[in-house]
This record gives structure tokens, sequence and C-alpha cells, in this order.
């Protein structure tokens, strides 16, 4: 039983009080109180790790009982016995909880690695490299252990100390595929039963086999364990012949079977160099000064590579490197943890109550220590304050120092990670946290021994491939290496449980302690200005682009949520980041809000060409531009602004930036603009054509103020209402766009501008092959037009017919038939149906292929003016944005036959007053198709926001959240049911103006080949006297204390006939 009350993390009595209950019952073998779990603010991870408390605790108990029954009585009393946990500590096996051990067996190798790789005299930080059968670990060590207080594991939010841990699905087992022209790693894997092909079990192709086929594994030296009876060698010809016939595939363009191989080692490599990326540059770290330790069954046969393509100058490959994970527990510390929240303001110093409250619980601590057998003079105790600033969410765990106050080691941790700090905000105090902790074994760190020159290669040579195809090499046992012994690559070097390889360039030397450290050849040479003659695509390559287009994207993200200040950007992540071609073509896209997608292409080149059009002054080194007209400058709506950086070159413009987000409030007549009645633009917020944000370098603050405050001059209308969170996240948006400069300069010293350029342009094509492909196959199966029609709310039709040339893949996309602009603001600019358009294809391409520009490449569109899809300058479309967009992915899917109607709207809901604006989206139901169950409670199409955590919610704004859980029976029903919707009921604890902005309340989502319609959405006002009110789609009023606000969201529409025994659950 999992018991997770809200607020529970500063009051936990009523969680207690249920527990009573649920004791005195006698049927629960567990119970767990989110309070005791961990007692931190956020309802949802706090809730989630409750739970996987209280499912693993019960499945650990079991395996210790059973453990135990393998020794006599005297185990429990004579020998200590703990276990390790996430956050690299050890704990007696009667207080090991479920959720301490998600990440223990990766957080032993941290443990492993920073005790033998970490040297206290030069300091130099590590890098972990983990790499296993199915995936690999990284981690970064410094001399501190780097500690995260949330994390997502296999779709998990849990809140627990865990050493911060990336993982990326790619590990020796990762299956290897050709398709749409790339090399595919990944993420499927071969697993141990089938494995990988060279098992003898007829797997799959994988990692292993590239190895294999390329002589880095080598049979002979391998246990014999393979096959059905497990008695057989690897079975390098097996993969080898799977290796030739894939030779014959267009991607192979005639390669070898050995340079297939390679070519997937490269492409695997870039796969697991980015969460190493991510560790390192998005917190602000240099990777080149950082040591790479690698460990785990297959990380020694790629760590020099991985090192090679990152600038890391050393390895450190331990000698118990295949089983150091285990290795580390052995050198792990005793830790006991206390943990107590606070809302505490820190004014120079930590309150005295808070230094009582430290005392207490190290005093807490200690006792738990001294009562496992720990003697007190061998206890540490550290002390950790953890704080935010005023007005934000994420908050730093700051350990104590002798060397500074919590405040300054607060302020100048901030600055590195996001750059800046906030001025002129109160620091305040979440929780107060103790570690005590008994430490484990320390190793000494003997000098390096005077070079006994090269080795003989006791093993003989062996053919291995490398990047100038085959070398005849030595091999060497890691037992007949002595101290001081230095080796020269190409070579291999075989270790009782793993095989290093050493590339070209590489020298290796054994220390004192008998492992190998490597010193990798980095090429300094810059290669921007490389001149070819011809770039030809390759698929290898075109794969590695890929990884490395979409990491910056990705990293652009990462910056921009941790620099924001907004819960709208930092907490429900409504943003975009995009990298594009000089002329403003959209390259790579993170996955992140869709919506965006094609808009923001419009936004870059419009802003080009107005900037260098005739009597304007063009685009400098230095200058930031911003926008969010939607009909002028490619915008969706006025909320979501677009921040837009050129990347620079010997004076020349190669490539732009960008990142759109969602600000809460730009004024206009309602609080969050969002109105719901907005009849015209300017009653939506702040307007932007073109404004150079940062011009020579200097953050042009007074002229965006002007600009966001600009409305409040018209009649009824209003100013930005937070005027503060606009200038904190439109700094946030240019910090992010600096990180992704500064990752494609490096790309292009790496490669040269020629050919970065070229693979832009091959991505593209890639992206438009996919999608024509897609479309010919359509046409052959089911003709060559198609036409689907549907309305909103207010009568309005959006109609398509969709024409396509069987022979060329290219189509059509006629929305001729569409109603005219209306008098209201769920008009939608021309961009918005782009990004619904390519949404929609790279949803029905059903593969992974880029997200770019390249997918509306086949498309010719006719969107009529002056319709609903193509309004004038000054129509209102604050709406378009939000609930039009996905009508129009509902009519393109629709056309395709491809699945039910999802809820069709993103249920907009804004309150606040003259002193904020809050926003948020609602999830509802998603579509059911011809073989899923639509999904319940997500969001669907063009938005994938998160929505704040309710104690959060509740934290910051003056409101009371009554309800917030799925509605049942809302989704239509079928052979396959759509999903259902949600309730959500708000109570303002002032008076607040409260607005709702949605759709499909009057009109169903629709079913599918016979499946039923999914239940319309419904908002009500409840009176103080419990009289409810139906306030219709869209709808805006002054709520007071006692009354609430009740949104019911639609279903999603089912898919096939009903079953007539029974309905399906979804």
């Amino acid at each position: 039983l999992a018991i997770s009350f809200c607020h529970a993390y500063t009051f936990g009595d009523h969680e207690q009080m249920v527990a009573k209950v649920a004791e005195e019952m006698g049927c629960f073998d567990q119970i767990s109180l989110s309070s005791q779990v961990m007692p931190m603010v956020q309802l949802v991870p706090r809730g989630h790790t409750c739970c996987a408390a209280a499912y693993l605790t019960p499945k650990i108990t079991t395996y210790l009982q059973s453990f135990i029954k393998g020794f006599d009585e005297h185990l429990q009393t004579n020998v200590p016995l703990t276990f390790m946990k996430s956050d690299g500590g050890l704990a007696p096996f009667n207080d090991f909880g479920g959720h301490q051990a998600i990440l223990s067996g990766p957080a032993g190798g941290v443990v492993g690695y920073a005790k033998t790789t970490y040297n206290k005299e030069d300091k130099i930080p590590v890098i972990g490299f983990d790499m296993g059968g199915t995936s690999t670990d990284c981690s970064r060590y410094d001399g501190q252990w780097d500690h995260v207080f949330e994390t997502v594991t296999a779709g998990v939010a849990i809140q627990a100390p865990q050493l911060d841990i990336h993982t990326v699905a790619a590990g020796g087992g990762s299956r290897l595929f050709l398709d749409r022209g790339m090399f595919i790693v990944g993420p499927e894997s071969a697993g141990a039963h089938p494995g990988p092909v060279c098992y003898r079990k007829n797997g799959h192709l994988a990692v292993t086999d590239a190895n294999a086929v390329l002589g880095r594994v080598l049979p002979q030296h391998f246990p014999k364990i393979f096959g059905p009876n497990e008695d057989e060698p690897l079975y390098t010809e097996g993969a080898r012949e799977a290796f030739e016939e894939l030779s014959s595939r267009p991607e192979a363009q005639g390669r070898s079977p050995e340079a297939l191989a390679y070519g997937f080692l490269q492409v695997a490599n870039e796969a697991m160099c980015r969460p190493i990326r991510n560790l390192t540059q998005m917190k602000g770290f240099d990777i080149t000064t950082h040591k790479l330790a690698c460990f785990g069954g297959a990380g020694p046969q790629h760590a020099c590579a991985i090192a090679k393509a990152l600038g890391m100058k050393k390895v450190f490959v331990h000698r118990y490197g295949g089983i150091l994970s285990a290795y580390g527990l052995s050198l792990a510390d005793a830790v006991h943890e206390e943990q107590t929240p606070a809302a505490e303001k820190y004014d120079g110093k930590v309150p005295d109550s808070g230094m009582e409250r430290l005392a207490e619980l190290a005093d807490t601590a200690t006792k738990q220590l001294v009562k496992q057998g720990y003697d007190t003079e061998g206890i540490v105790i550290e002390r950790f304050v953890n704080m935010r600033y005023e007005g934000t969410d994420n908050a730093i765990m700051i350990p104590e120092s002798p060397d500074m106050p919590f405040d300054k080691a607060f302020e100048a941790q901030y600055q590195r990670e996001f750059g800046f700090t906030l001025q002129g905000r109160d620091l305040l105090i979440d929780d107060y946290r103790v570690r005590a902790i008994v430490l484990g074994q320390e190793l000494d760190n003997p000098p390096q021994p005077p070079s006994l020159g090269v080795p003989e290669n006791t093993l003989g040579t062996t053919r291995a491939y490398f990047e100038n195809g085959w070398e005849e090499v030595p091999v060497y046992k890691i037992e007949d290496l002595k101290p001081g012994h230095e080796i020269a690559g190409p070579c291999i070097i075989v270790q009782p449980i793993s095989t290093v390889i050493l590339e070209i360039g590489c020298d290796a030397v054994i220390t004192a302690n008998g492992d190998i450290s490597i010193t990798v050849a980095s090429s300094d040479e810059d290669h921007a200005d490389d001149k070819l003659a011809e770039i030809k695509e390759d698929p290898v390559k075109l794969s590695i682009f890929s990884h490395r287009f979409m990491g910056i994207a990705e990293q652009m993200g990462r910056t921009l949520q941790r620099t924001a200040i907004s819960v709208n950007m930092k907490e429900r992540l409504d943003f975009s980041c995009a990298l594009f071609t000089k002329d403003g073509g959209l390259v790579a896209n993170a996955p992140h809000i869709p919506v965006h997608l094609g808009a923001m292409q419009a936004a870059v080149r419009f802003q080009v060409e107005y900037w260098n059009s005739e009597g304007r002054e063009g685009i400098q080194e230095g200058d930031v531009l911003v926008s969010n007209h939607p009909q002028l400058a490619g915008g969706s709506h006025l909320p979501d602004i677009t921040v837009i950086t050129p990347v620079f070159y010997k004076g020349d413009i190669i490539f732009f930036v960008a990142s759109r987000g969602h600000h809460a409030d730009i004024g206009g007549i309602a609080p969050g603009s969002m109105p719901p009645h907005s009849q015209c633009l300017e009653d939506e917020g702040a307007m932007i054509v073109a404004f150079k944000l940062v011009r020579d370098g200097e953050f042009q603050e007074a002229g965006i103020t002007e600009i966001l405050h600009s409305p409040g001059k018209l009649p009824g209308n209003f100013g930005t209402r937070n005027l503060r969170d606009n200038l904190s996240d439109l700094r946030a948006q240019v910090a992010a766009n600096n990180s992704g400069i500064r990752l494609l300069q490096e790309l292009v010293h790496e490669y040269g501008l020629q050919v970065v350029e070229a693979y832009m342009f091959f991505i593209q094509r890639n992206a438009e092959q996919s999608v024509r492909n897609m479309l010919k196959e359509f046409a052959e199966e089911h003709g060559t037009t198609t036409k689907a029609i549907d309305f909103m709310d207010d009568g309005s039709p959006i109609a398509l017919t969709i024409t396509i040339d069987p022979d060329s893949g290219s189509a059509t996309f006629d929305f001729t038939g569409t109603g005219p602009q209306v008098l209201g603001n769920h008009n939608a600019p021309p961009a918005v149906t782009y990004s619904a358009v390519i949404y929609s294809l790279r949803s029905l391409v059903g593969k992974s292929i880029p997200l770019n520009q390249g997918c509306l490449a086949p498309i010719e569109f006719i969107i009529p003016k002056y319709t609903l899809l193509n309004p004038s300058s000054d129509a209102g479309v604050v709406g378009g944005n939000v609930l039009t967009s996905q009508r129009i992915v509902d009519v393109v899917l629709k056309a395709f036959s491809a699945c039910a109607a999802s809820q069709g709207c993103m249920n907009n809901l804004t309150f606040g007053d003259d002193k904020f604006g809050y926003y948020e989206t609602i999830a509802g139901g998603a579509g059911a198709g011809p073989k899923w169950h639509g999904r319940s409670g997500v969001h669907t199409h063009c938005t994938n926001t998160r929505i704040t955590d309710p104690e959060i919610l509740e934290r910051r704004y003056p409101v009371l959240l009554h309800e917030f859980a799925l509605r049942k029976g809302s989704g239509g029903h079928g052979k396959y049911n759509g999903g259902d919707g949600v309730i959500r009921e708000l109570e303002p604890l002032r008076p607040l103006v409260m607005s709702i902005l949605s759709e499909r309340r009057t009109l169903h989502p629709y079913g599918l080949g016979g499946g039923e319609e999914g239940a319309c959405g419904r908002n009500l006002l409840i009176k103080k006297d419990g009289i409810m009110v139906n306030m219709g789609g869209r709808c805006s009023g002054n709520l007071g204390v006692g009354e609430r606000l009740r949104i019911e969201t639609p279903g999603g529409g089912g898919f096939g006939a009903p079953e007539e025994e029974k309905k399906l659950e979804p």
C-alpha cells in the first residue's frame, strides 16, 4: 500500500492516520508513506517514489530472506550485511527500501571509478563510462558526489537521492539496422537470449557482432558458453554472414561486411557520446579537461574511440574494469541520511531554528550508524541546505563549506550552471539535509614506476579492423604486463572479463597498481576551412550528424529549462529549440512542442528577409532577433515569443538557432494573455514584428520593456503583468541559443563548414524521401485522392482534399472549402497549418525519421485567403494555435484513416489579477487506432507540455486544487476504446479572473471504422451554494473565494465496431 497526500512533505499526520488504519486491517505486506519515503515538495514524483517503494520493498525483502537462509543463524548478529543504495552509500539490510535500490548497480560503478581513478592531487574530474549488454551508464565525479533528487526511470519519476547517472540505450546487445538511408543502432536490444548472432541462438545482429567481425573480440579468449547447450565458442562466421546479407541493401553503398560493421560502431559510439556531452557541456564543464574511466563488459572496447570523438586526452581502465561495479561495493561508504522540509528565508545566515534542526538531524543520523555498530569517532557529518531564489522552483542542494557561506556557494553554483544570478530576490530554504558517513576503504596512489619499455606480446598477433582498414596488431594478456610497461596502439589487451582496444594514436602505460592508463592523441586541426571538390552522402555520417544535430537542439532545450524562471518553461516545458540553415530551413527540432515545428521556420525566414530588405540595417554579429506576430512574422500566437540568433563564421552568417517559449503573460485584455473572447490581435497582448533583443552584444531591456508594456496604452487593455519573468525568460532563451551556437561552431571546426552544410541538406532530403515513400504507399493502397472534413464548435468547417502523385510521392493539401475567418480568436495563421501537417506526416511515416523541413518538401499547400486558416493580419489568433491546430491534425489523420479523433483541444486555462498571470493546458483522451487503445489523461498531437505539480501550483499561486482525476467512461467505445479525459477543479483563494479557452464542448470527437465518438467536454462554474452553471467553451469571469471552476475534458474516439459481448477496457 502506498499512501501519498498533498503537502504531506511538510505535514504527514494524515498519512500516518491512514497507515494506522491499514495496519489494523492486517492485509498489507508493505505500507509506504510518502512523508517518510521522501519528504520533499512535488506530489507527483513523491507519489511515484512512494509507489515504487511499496512495490519493490517486498520484492527485495523476499530476496533478502532467501539470501539469509543460505547462512546459519549467526549471520545477522556477527556479520555486517549492507547493500548499495542509488546514492552510492551502503545501508543495512533492514533499512533498505525499494526506491533506494533502483540505480544501486550503476552506483556501485560510480563509487568504483571515483575511488580508483580520481586523483586528489591533480583533481582532474572523471567521466564514468559503464557499457554493458543493453545500455551504457555515464556519470561524473570531481571529488564530490553529484546527487540529484528527481529522476525518471522507465517512465516513472523517482524522488530520492541518487547519483547523477545518465543512461543511453546503446550497449553490446543493441541491434543494428539499415533503414531510411541511415545506419541505425538500437534502441532495441538483442538481450541475453537470444542475444547477438554470434551467440549461436538465432539472435539479432548487434554491436557485439560488429566487434566480433572486426576482430576486436577474440573467440579463443572467451569461455565456451554459447549455443543451445551453452558449450560452444563465439560464432564470428555467423555474424559475418549476417553483415554480408546487409551488403545488398542500398544503404550499404557497396561496403564490405567489415566496413558495414565499422560504420555501425561509429554510429554506436556517437550515440554514447550524447549523454557524456549532456553531463558536462549542459552544466558548464569543459569536456576536454576530463578523464574517461571506462568499465563494464564492453566499455574498454569503445573507450578510446569515445575519447577521440569527445576530444578527451586520458582514458583509465581499471584492472577489475569488467566487475568494477562489484568492486565499488567493497570500497563504498556507510551512509545514513536524514532530511526535513523547511519554509524559511536565508538572511545572511541559516536561521537559529535551522541550525537546531541540522543538529537534530545529525544526532539522529549518528545514532542510526552507531546502532549499526560503527564508532562515533569514525562518523563524518555533512550538512546541506536546499536553496532557491524566491519566485523560482528549482532548488539547489548546497553543501556546508568552511571556505564559503551557503549564499555565496549557491550563487557560485547558480552562475556556473545557468550563466547568471538573479538580483533583488530573496533566498529561500526548502529543506535541511544531513548525511552521516563512515568512510569506506581509501586506496593508495603509488607513484608511477620507471619505464620497462614495450612488453612481449605473449598472445601473438591478430587481424583487427581500424580506421585505416585491416591491421596486424599485437595481443597482450593483462597478467603478463608489469607496472611500467608501455604499449602503443593499435593493439588488443585481453583482461579476464573484458577486452581493451587501443586505437591508432593511443599509448598505454601500466600503472603501479596494474591498471591501464591511456593517452589519446587528439586532433587539434581546424577543419572549418577545408575545401572539398564534392561531398557525397554517406549513410554512416548521415546517422552521426543526425545524432549531433538533434543533440545540439536537445542541449539548447536543457539550457532553456535550467535558466528559465517561469513555471511555463521550467516546469511545464512549454518551449521548443531548433537549428536552421542560413536561409532559415529547419534542420533539427528537439522533441519539444509539435505546434512550433513549421511555424519556427517561417519566423526565421521572415526575419532574414525583413532585416536584409532595402533600407534596413541587416543582421550583424552580436545581434539577437525577437518576434511573435502570428500573421506577419511567422508566429503561432502572441504568448509564444521566438528568439533567433545568427551563427557567424568569418563575418558571414552560416546558420541560425532559435528558441520559442510560451510566456505566461504579455498583456492583453485578460490575465494570462489567452482571452477567450478576444476579437482582434491587439486584445491578446504585445505584438513584435521585428526587434533586436540584443544589439552589438547588449541586451535591450528598455526597448523590449516598452514593447511589452505597449498594450496598456489602449483603452481597456493592459501591458504585461509579469515583466520580471518575461525578461528573465527572454534572457534564458538567449542563453539557450548561445549554447547552440557554441556546439555548432565546435561541429564546424571538427568536420568543416562545407561538410556540415552538406549534411544539413542531406538530412532534410532524407526526411523528404521518407514522406514521399509513405505517400506513394498510401496512393497505391487507397488511391490518389482522399478527403476529410471536420467542424469547430461554432460550425466552421475545416475541409481538406489531398491529391497524391503516385510517381513522385508529392502531394497537394488543398484546404478550399474551409470556413471564413471568424470574429473570435480561433483563426490560425498558415504557419500553424504547416506545423500541424509536418507533425501529422511525421507520425504517419511510422518510423523515427529526422524532424525537419524535408517533411514538407513534397507538399504544396492551397490555403485560401481570409479563411479560418489564413486570416487577415489583425485577426485574433490566440485560440488558433491551441484549438484549431488540433482540429487540423484530426482532419489530416481522418483523411488518411489513421486513427479516431483525439480530444481536439488543449483546454487552455488562465487565471490571475493585476499582479500575475498563470497559464496551463489540460490533458484529455487520445483517439484509438487500428491496433491500439487511446491513452487516457494525456496531451495529444500539437502539445506535449507537462502540467504544474499540485504542490507547486498551490505553493506559488492563490488557488486550491480540489480534484484532478480521470473522467471515467468519456472515451468512445470500439474494438479499441478511446482514452478518457480528465476532471480538474480549482478554487481561487482570493478574487481572480479565471478564463478557459476550449473546444469539443459541442461537437464530439469522431470515432473511426465503426468506433463510437468520445464524450464532449464541459466547463462548469460551481457557485457557493453548490449550483453548477455551464460556462460554455470560451468563457472568462471573476471568481471569488468559495466558488470553483470545474473542467471536464473530452475523451478520444473509439476505433472499430465495439464487441457485442463485452467492451474492452483501455
